[in-house]
């Protein structure tokens, strides 16, 4: 489970994240969605540990910034960040020995390069890749160790029509086998099949959750978004 109590994070005066609280459940793919500047990428990163807060987060029920909680966290960033003079297979070999994984990594990670196609890229250094690639990789680092959590931001930037649906397939197949999975993205098509909760971000706040068995009869997520993003502009230029 990922646990988000309120969680609020300041750049000097700017208000980037206010009192945020959110909870995705073992087995549930959660949402985080909101237009460019809502305060997405700020959050991931902070439920990920890499930027200082007030407020908590949990993974599993262990502190975010314990060793416990990095252990059991996947994170996909929205730019992969990949060593250059590192090979693909490289990438994958450091992860495994950063977490200590068990002999059997290896049958995984071919697995994993195989269904997105980097089984002939597997000499290629970092640098070589094209952004496609290193996202395919970033992904593929990510899920090896297994985790029972993982956090996405915009994943499917970057890849190609198979890579799409391959990790579209890997989302529905982690959470099957009981995974938490919070995907941050400003492109309602991509996620609108698949999810269990969303949260809707709008400056900075959660602006409403929702879960997919509260929807109307034929009422979308699209529906949703954008009568809460553009209700709040007509509410703000009415003022």
């Amino acid at each position: 489970m990922i646990e988000v109590s309120h969680l609020t994070k300041k750049y000097g005066k700017l208000l980037a994240n206010d009192d945020v609280s959110l909870s995705v459940g073992a087995g549930e793919i959660g949402i985080l969605l909101g237009p460019n500047g809502a305060g997405k990428s700020t959050l991931i990163k902070s439920i990920c540990g890499l930027l200082r807060f007030k407020g908590a987060v949990t993974i599993a029920g262990f502190d975010n910034r314990t060793l416990q909680a990095k252990r059991l966290l996947g994170y996909v960033p929205e730019f992969p960040a990949l060593y250059a003079m590192l090979t693909v297979w490289e990438h994958l070999e450091f992860i495994a020995r950063a977490y200590r994984l068990e002999d059997d990594w290896k049958e995984y990670a071919e697995e994993l390069m195989r269904r997105f196609e980097l089984d002939d890229k597997r000499q290629k250094l970092g640098k070589e890749l094209s952004k496609g690639m290193q996202q395919k990789v970033s992904v593929c680092c990510a899920l090896l160790p297994r985790p029972a959590a993982v956090v996405l931001d915009e994943p499917l930037v970057g890849l190609d029509p198979h890579g799409i649906r391959e990790l579209k397939n890997l989302i529905l197949e982690l959470r099957s086998q009981g995974c938490a999975l919070l995907i941050s993205t400003h492109m309602i098509e991509s996620v609108e099949e698949n999810w269990d909760v969303t949260y809707i971000m709008q400056k900075g706040r959660i602006a409403r959750a929702v879960r997919r068995e509260d929807l109307a009869p034929g009422q979308s997520l699209e529906d949703v978004f954008f009568e809460i993003t553009e209700g709040a502009a007509e509410s703000e230029a009415a003022e």
